[in-house]
């Protein structure tokens, strides 16, 4: 797979799915995969067994994995694709829409 150009801690957009339009800040990324965690959004519940982490068991909520394809990053309130180029010797992504960079 090539590069990924979203990053943990990034602020995204989800532009498909169930929660499409609402944003959210990136907790994990899984490269293998291509699927990212997203702060408050894909909420599914699962029901636990009662164990020695969880005494009680019951109904948890949580995020899940979503496809890295159903979120933009978010750079200064609007959406934008996210290119590469290289300054100074360094690769840093930069914003299509704009053409700052990011990192």
């Amino acid at each position: 797979m090539s590069t990924m150009k979203i990053k943990k801690g990034d602020t995204v957009k989800v532009i498909a799915g169930k929660d499409k339009d609402k944003e959210g800040k990136v907790v994990s990324v899984d490269r293998k995969n291509g699927r990212v965690i997203v702060e408050g959004i894909n909420i599914v519940t699962k029901h636990a067994k009662p164990s020695a982490a969880n005494q009680n068991g019951g109904i948890i909520q949580k995020e899940a994995p979503m496809d890295i394809s159903n979120v933009m990053y978010v750079h200064k309130g609007k959406v934008t694709r996210i290119g590469f180029k290289i300054e100074n010797d360094k690769k840093v992504r930069f914003a299509k829409t704009t053409g700052e960079v990011i990192d």
